[in-house]
C-alpha cells in the first residue's frame, strides 16, 4: 500500500508490533511510505508472546548436534576408508576353484564387503516373504 505522508507513524492492529516502513523520494520530491509486514507481523508477534518453550529449544538443539556428528562421523568413515584402500594396494595371489589370479588387496576387500551386503539384502528380503503376515479376505493356496 503506497501512501504519500511525510513522517507520519504507521499504526499496527496488533500491540506491541510495528510495521516495517520503507521510505524514498518519488520522482516529485514527495516522500513515500511503503507498509509490510501485514500478516507477518501478526505471525510474528504470535510467536514473541508464545515463544519457544524449554523443551522445543531442546530438541531443536539436540536435533542439531545428532546431525553435526553423523557428518562428523561420516567423513572419518570415508578419511578411513581412503586409509584402508591407500594402505593395502599390495598384490596377492587368490585361489579359485578352477584357478589362481592376483590382484590387489583392497579389491579384494570391497568385493567380499559388497557381495556380503547384498547377500544381507536377499536373505533380508527371503525372511519377510517368508514369515509375513496371511492376508486377509484372499483366496487359499
Amino acid at each position: 500500500m503506497l501512501s504519500k505522508t511525510r513522517d507520519a507513524p504507521v499504526g499496527s492492529p496488533t500491540r506491541d508490533v510495528t510495521r516495517d516502513t520503507i521510505t524514498g523520494p518519488t520522482g516529485n520530491g514527495s516522500a513515500v511510505a511503503i507498509q509490510t509486514g501485514g500478516a507477518q507481523a501478526r505471525t510474528s508477534a504470535t510467536a514473541a508472546t508464545r515463544g519457544e518453550t524449554r523443551g522445543g529449544r531442546f530438541r531443536r538443539k539436540a536435533h542439531r548436534t545428532r546431525l553435526h556428528g553423523y557428518a562428523i562421523a561420516a567423513v572419518a568413515l570415508v578419511a578411513f576408508l581412503i586409509a584402508l584402500a591407500a594402505s593395502n594396494t599390495a598384490h596377492v595371489k587368490v585361489s579359485w576353484v578352477f584357478g589362481s589370479s592376483h590382484i590387489s588387496l583392497v579389491w579384494l576387500v570391497l568385493f567380499a564387503a559388497i557381495l556380503g551386503w547384498l547377500l544381507g539384502l536377499v536373505a533380508t528380503a527371503a525372511f519377510h516373504w517368508r514369515t509375513r503376515a496371511p492376508r486377509r479376505g484372499g483366496a487359499s493356496s
